[in-house]
């Protein structure tokens, strides 16, 4: 029998993906989106009655409130996602991110269940060997990443969460991100044939937006035995450095060039390789690769250009 989910901000990059995903499961989905993007990427679920949708803020106590009452699960989406935009409106990342997830938590019955979004930009540079598990200390740098961890820390006081430690994510969406690293790689040899790199060695680990989606429903499925916990989602075979990143692109584009450049940090400062072996452990295996993505982020740049499609 399907259940009950309220997903907000669920017209977003991850969310128009999720949500058919949960309606093909036999879910009634309500989203809660303002649609700050003047996107209609759930325009294809609208014919389908167990869909419903508010435009509407999750940051307002009297439109949140009714709308978590009716349902069985939550599944916050709403944020302010990325260090730039975070950085860039530190005043509404500081609302979204963790203010609305406090109000959520006031007012969410600790029987409903709650499955959440955080960052393994939390593990900063790592520890020595930048190698990190779910029982690494964290170190986040960015104000997106400090707020990530204290709404993470807060998810966890109650029995009936499961909080998802997401890699960097990659794939098409129809609410596209073309500034996400892998997107925005893939644009610039797609567009401009040439990617300049900062901090060439740094690496970190990747996960495509459709096995993301595939988490949340694994997450829905075994959430007996996985509540109370944190997992790494991420692609084992993809802790790899910018520079590698670029040699798989490269390897599809042949014509790419790209060269290393003097100056230039990443906010997050993220340098880590991330063990996904928890996650693993309960069944969940990613399904697309990073190269899977790779092509499909190519035919996608074929069809569209830049502009409306990132966070900053």
């Amino acid at each position: 029998m399907g259940m009950r989910i309220l997903v907000t901000g669920g017209a977003g990059y991850l969310g128009s993906i999720l949500v058919p995903e949960l309606l093909a499961h036999g879910h009634k989905v309500t989203v809660l989106d303002n649609f700050m993007y003047a996107q209609n990427s759930l325009a294809h679920v609208c014919a389908q009655p167990a869909f419903n949708v508010v435009n509407g803020d999750a940051r307002l106590e009297s439109t949140l409130a009714p709308l978590v009452r009716a349902a069985d699960v939550v599944i916050p989406l709403a944020a302010f996602v990325g260090a730039p935009l975070c950085d860039r409106d530190p005043i509404g990342a500081s609302s979204v991110n963790h203010d609305a997830v406090l109000l959520l938590l006031h007012l969410i019955d600790p029987a409903q269940q709650l499955l959440m979004p955080t960052t393994n930009s939390a593990y900063g540079s790592g520890d020595a060997g930048n190698f990190c598990t779910e029982e690494s200390e964290l170190r986040p740098i960015s104000h997106y990443a400090r707020q990530k961890v204290e709404i993470e820390r807060a998810i966890l006081q109650r029995e009936n969460s499961v909080s998802f430690r997401l890699a960097t994510v990659f794939g098409m969406s129809p609410r596209m991100r073309i500034d996400l690293l892998v997107n925005d790689f893939t644009y610039r040899a797609v567009h401009d044939r040439c990617l300049l790199l900062f901090e060439p060695h740094f690496k970190r680990n990747y996960i495509h937006v459709r096995d993301v989606a595939r988490v949340f429903l694994h997450g829905l499925k075994n959430f007996e035995s996985m509540r109370g916990r944190i997992y790494n989602v991420g692609l084992s075979d993809a802790n790899l450095s910018k520079l590698e990143l670029c040699q798989a692109i490269q390897r599809r584009l042949p014509h790419v060039v790209f060269m290393e450049a003097p100056l230039g940090s990443d906010p997050d400062q993220r340098n880590y390789i991330v063990s996904n072996a928890k996650i693993e452990g309960t069944g969940y295996i990613p399904a697309h690769s990073l190269d899977d993505g790779i092509v499909e982020l190519i035919k996608g740049f074929t069809m569209i250009k830049k502009q409306g499609y990132s966070n900053v």
